[in-house]
C-alpha cells in the first residue's frame, strides 16, 4: 500500500482549507482520497498530488500559464487571485506607469481585465476584479470572450494603470494563462515580472485577501465600446485602403476571433469573409484541430476546404485569442484553386516579409521618417535587407514581443514588427501582437496585386530574386519528466562546452553567446546560443513556457542574374533539412 508524505498530506490538507473555489476543494479532496485506497489507483494518486505539489506555477514575463486544476501547480481561483493581489500591489507602487501626474493615481486609473472562451476564462476574470477591487483599485471588466488584442487596446483607449488577459492563446485545451501589461498596453518585463512574484509568495493565505463583491461600485462593467472603438482603429490600419477587391476565407481555430475579424474587415470595406464554419464559434475544446495553432500539421485542413471550396484568394487563420495570424494562399494555376492540398500555407517569415514589403512600398514618407521595422533574433533577416533598401531603422530584439514592442527609441516610432511564430503588429493601433489588424493589411496586399494581375507568390518570387532565397526552420526537442528543465539547462551547458565546428559540412564562422547578454546590442542576459555559418545561422535556446529546446535555422542562398529561382528554392530546402538535422544531432536531444 502506498503511504502519502506526510509533509505533502499536510500541505494538501492546507490548500484544501484555504481553496476559495468548491470545484478544485472537491477534485483535491477526491485525489487525497484516492492516495489512501487500496489497489494501484493509490500510486498514480500520489503522483498526481507530488505533481500539483511539486511547486507554485511560475509567474514570469508570460505571467502564468498551466494546466486547470486544484493545487499550487495548476490554473485555478487561488493561484489566479494570489497573482491578481500582486498585480494590484504593483500597480498601487505606482510602478506600471511613468506619467501618474497627468493621468491620475494608479488605483484611480486602474486595471481593464479581459478573457477569452477557454474553461474557467471568465471565473479567473471575475476572481481578479473582486481582489483587485478589493484592494481599493478601480476594475474594468471587458464584457464577453474577446480577443486578446481587443484588451491591449483597451489599457490605452482607457487610459488604465495596467491589463490583465486570461487566456492560454494556442495552448491545448487543457491549459489556461494570465497574460499582464502595463500602463502603455505592452506586456510586462523583467524585472516586473519578479517583482510581482515576491509579492505573490508573501500571500500566505488566499482567505485573507479582501474580496470586493459583483456590485462594488470600483467595478466597471463595460459594453461594446471598447470593441467598437478598436474596430473603428483597426480598420484604418492599411496605407492603401483603396485595395478591397479580394475574396476571403477565414478561420478562428474555435477562438474568439471570428466576429471582431468579420467586424473589422467589413468596417475597412472588405467583403465578409467565408469562415470555416466548423470552427467559426469558440470551442474551449477544441474539437476539429489536434492542437490549436495555425502553425501545426493538420490545424487548417478544415479551413482550407473552405477556402478552395469558396475559391478564395486568401486564407486567414487566427489562433484562438486571435493575437496571431497564419494564411495560406491558392496555387498559382487556377484549375487547382479547388484543390486544398495545392494551396500553400505560408511560413511566419513569409507573412511577415510580405507585410514589411506592402508597408514599406506603400506607407507615405511623412510615415516612414523616423519608422523602425523590428524583429527577433530567431527570425528571418530578410527583414534588415528591406529596412535598408527603404532607409528605415531595423532592430532585431530577442523573442516575443514584450520586447519588439519595444525596439523602437525615444525619436522614433514602430512602423511594424514580427515573429516568426506568426507574431505581427503594425502601427500604434495595440501595442502588442495582433492577428486581427494584421489580417486587414494582408488582405490589403493580396488586393493591390490583384490589381495588376499578380498574386503574392508574385511578392515572394521578386523578393527572393532581389534578395536571395531566404529558408527558415526549426526542430525542437520536448524533454518529459519531472527533471525536464535540468536536462535542458544540462544540454545547453554541453553545447557551450562543445559548440560544434561544423554543420552538415558548412564551418561554424562565430558563435554568440547571449548568456551574459550584449548591452552593444540591447540584449540582456539570455540562454540563447547563434552558430553563423557560411550562407546560415542556428540560433538555440529553451523555451520560456515549457520544457523544450528549441533551434531555428535559416539558410541563404544568393541568385545571380538570370538564376533558376525553383533550383535555388530546391537548393535552400535540401540545405535547411541537412542543417536542422545536424543542428538537432548537437544537442544531444535528437
Amino acid at each position: 500500500m502506498t503511504v502519502l508524505d506526510p509533509d505533502l498530506r499536510e500541505r494538501v490538507l492546507a490548500w484544501i482549507d484555504d481553496d476559495p473555489d468548491p470545484a478544485t476543494r472537491a477534485e483535491l479532496q477526491r485525489v487525497l482520497d484516492a492516495t489512501d485506497a487500496a489497489g494501484p489507483g493509490a500510486e498514480a494518486a500520489s503522483a498526481d498530488l507530488a505533481d500539483r505539489f511539486a511547486g507554485n506555477l511560475a509567474f514570469g514575463t508570460a505571467g502564468l500559464r498551466g494546466a486547470i486544476g486544484a493545487g499550487p501547480n495548476r490554473m485555478n481561483v487561488a493561484v489566479v487571485q494570489r497573482a491578481a493581489a500582486g498585480v494590484a500591489a504593483w500597480v498601487r507602487s505606482g510602478a506600471s506607469v511613468a506619467d501618474r501626474d497627468e493621468h491620475g493615481a494608479p488605483a484611480e486609473r486602474g486595471v481593464v481585465i479581459g478573457f477569452d472562451a477557454r474553461h474557467r476564462s471568465r471565473d479567473f476574470a471575475e476572481a481578479s476584479a473582486a481582489v483587485i477591487a478589493g484592494a481599493g483599485i478601480t476594475v474594468h471588466v471587458l464584457p464577453e470572450p474577446l480577443p486578446t488584442p481587443v484588451l491591449a487596446f483597451a489599457v490605452r483607449h482607457l487610459g488604465t494603470a495596467a491589463g490583465i488577459m486570461v487566456t492560454a492563446s494556442h495552448n491545448p485545451p487543457e491549459d489556461n494563462g494570465y497574460k499582464v501589461y502595463d500602463g502603455t498596453g505592452r506586456q510586462i518585463v523583467t524585472p516586473t515580472d519578479a517583482e510581482i512574484a515576491t509579492t505573490i509568495a508573501t500571500i500566505a493565505r488566499v482567505a485573507d485577501l479582501p474580496l470586493a463583491a459583483d456590485t462594488d461600485r470600483r467595478i466597471h462593467r463595460l459594453g461594446s465600446e471598447v470593441a467598437d472603438a478598436y474596430v473603428a482603429a483597426a480598420s484604418h490600419t492599411g496605407p492603401v485602403p483603396a485595395a478591397r477587391n479580394v475574396r476571403l476565407a477565414s478561420t478562428a481555430l474555435h477562438g474568439v476571433g471570428a466576429a471582431t475579424l468579420s467586424r473589422a474587415l467589413i468596417a475597412a470595406g472588405f467583403a465578409p469573409p467565408v469562415e470555416a464554419a466548423t470552427q467559426a464559434a469558440p470551442d474551449p475544446d477544441f474539437p476539429t484541430v489536434a492542437f490549436p495553432n495555425p502553425e501545426e500539421p493538420g490545424a487548417l485542413d478544415a479551413a482550407l476546404a473552405t477556402a478552395a471550396a469558396s475559391r478564395a484568394d486568401l486564407l486567414l487563420a487566427n489562433d484562438p485569442d486571435a493575437d496571431r495570424l497564419g494564411a495560406a494562399i491558392p496555387p498559382r494555376d487556377p484549375g487547382a484553386r479547388a484543390d486544398p492540398a495545392a494551396w500553400r500555407v505560408l511560413r511566419g517569415d513569409e507573412i511577415g516579409v510580405i507585410l514589411a514589403d506592402h508597408l514599406l512600398r506603400h506607407s507615405p514618407a511623412s510615415v516612414l521618417d523616423g519608422a523602425v521595422v523590428a524583429t527577433t533574433i530567431v527570425s528571418s533577416t530578410l527583414l534588415r535587407a528591406l529596412a535598408a533598401d527603404a532607409g528605415v531603422a531595423h532592430v532585431e530584439t530577442l523573442t516575443g514581443f514584450k520586447w519588439l514592442s519595444r525596439a523602437a527609441g525615444p525619436e522614433q516610432h514602430r512602423l511594424f514588427a514580427y515573429e516568426e511564430a506568426l507574431g505581427y503588429c503594425i502601427g500604434d493601433v495595440v501595442g502588442d501582437k495582433d492577428g486581427i489588424t494584421a489580417a486587414l493589411v494582408l488582405a490589403e496586399a493580396a488586393a493591390l496585386q490583384a490589381e495588376a494581375g499578380r498574386t503574392l507568390h508574385d511578392v515572394l518570387d521578386d523578393l527572393a530574386r532581389r534578395y536571395g532565397v531566404h529558408a527558415t526552420g526549426q526542430w525542437s526537442a520536448r524533454v518529459a519528466g519531472a527533471d525536464g528543465m535540468d536536462r535542458l539547462q544540462a544540454a545547453m551547458a554541453h553545447l557551450r562546452a562543445h559548440a560544434p565546428d561544423e554543420l552538415a559540412a558548412r564551418p561554424v564562422l562565430d558563435v554568440v553567446d547571449l548568456r551574459n547578454g550584449d548591452p552593444a546590442h540591447g540584449f540582456p542576459p539570455s540562454d540563447v546560443l547563434t552558430w553563423h555559418l557560411d550562407g546560415g545561422r542556428v540560433v538555440v535556446r529553451p523555451s520560456g513556457t515549457e520544457p523544450k529546446l528549441k533551434c531555428y535555422v535559416e539558410v541563404v542562398v544568393p541568385l545571380g542574374p538570370g538564376a533558376d529561382l525553383d533550383a535555388a528554392r530546391a537548393q535552400a530546402a535540401v540545405t535547411l533539412t541537412e542543417v536542422i538535422a545536424a543542428a538537432a544531432s548537437a544537442t544531444g536531444l535528437a
